[in-house]
């Protein structure tokens, strides 16, 4: 089965980039440990460097929804990086249609 892919687009505050990306750093090592966890890419847009794409590539959806929100390591996911999103990002979910 092909992994379904979670993309989020993230807007960082101003002035916050270096803390952001540091913390993402730390926090790599609590999704990257979960069920259904297949990899990850954090991307930092050319036009906007406050603003950065993250890809998750997961087994289920539910992997993602159900597993690492429901988890305690979401917790300290959010703890280190959710005070940094000004807005809050959407999160959607891609399957593939063509190779």
């Amino acid at each position: 089965m092909t992994p379904l892919l979670e993309i989020a687009l993230l807007n960082i505050r101003p002035g916050q980039t270096e803390e952001f990306e540091a913390a993402f750093a730390q926090a790599q090592p609590l999704i990257s440990g979960m069920k259904g966890y297949v990899r990850h890419e954090l991307r930092r847009c050319l036009e906007d460097d406050h603003r950065y794409a993250l890809l998750v590539w997961w087994e289920t959806l539910e992997d993602h929804t159900v597993g690492f929100r429901g988890s305690a390591q979401y917790q300290e996911w959010r703890a280190l990086l959710h005070h940094f999103y000004d807005p809050f990002p959407t999160v959607e979910h891609f399957v593939g249609v063509l190779p």
